[in-house]
């Protein structure tokens, strides 16, 4: 468990918090919450609401969408900070890779500490336009992939054409031979 002097030191390297002034940093200090996590536990869960965000004080977090793995974070990265904008379901579920600490900053908290002071939003909003960019890094370099990859040949329908009926050779007709005679 963090003492008051250790978790304002640990709250002032992480990227959103790095250029406010000590004494905000203090006060936002105080207000979080520390909770521990065992390994392979849901922190957050996509699809659900939320409305804190999470500090990474130590460990290391998968964020996954559907089942799939689209990051891993580690110590002073956060997340779960745009539903505490926006207060829409969460975008990714947040799985602990290992036994995991965190600081708990709660939508009134932020909020709070927005009003008194501004610069907070100006430095999550550089966090978010960061994720933002990584994103369509990775979007292009998946599109670029697959202009790489050979288009298949187009479908062309295989349509039925039926033999030309030739009216000099007459067609023999099937005859079978039943109970009451021939048929034709």
């Amino acid at each position: 468990m963090l003492n008051s002097v250790e978790r304002l030191l640990f709250v002032r390297n992480v990227p959103i918090f790095r250029e406010l002034r000590d004494d905000f940093l203090v006060r936002l200090a105080s207000v979080m919450d520390e909770v521990f996590y065992d390994s392979n536990y849901t922190i957050i869960t996509e699809g659900l609401e939320g409305r804190a965000m999470y500090i990474l004080v130590s460990g290391r977090v998968s964020v996954r969408i559907g089942s799939q793995e689209v990051a891993q974070l580690k110590t002073d990265d956060c997340f779960g900070e745009m539903s505490v904008f926006d207060a829409e379901p969460r975008s990714a579920s947040i799985v602990t890779l290992e036994p995991c600490t965190c600081l708990v900053l709660t939508q009134q908290q932020l909020y709070d500490a927005i009003d008194e002071t501004p610069g907070i939003a100006v430095n999550i909003l550089r966090l978010l336009s960061r994720r933002i960019r990584e994103l369509n890094l990775d979007l292009n370099e998946i599109k670029q992939q697959l202009a790489q990859v050979p288009a298949p040949p187009p479908l062309r329908p295989q349509w039925y054409r039926p033999q030309p009926y030739s009216q000099a050779e007459p067609r023999a007709r099937p005859s079978i031979q039943g109970e009451f005679g021939e048929l034709y």
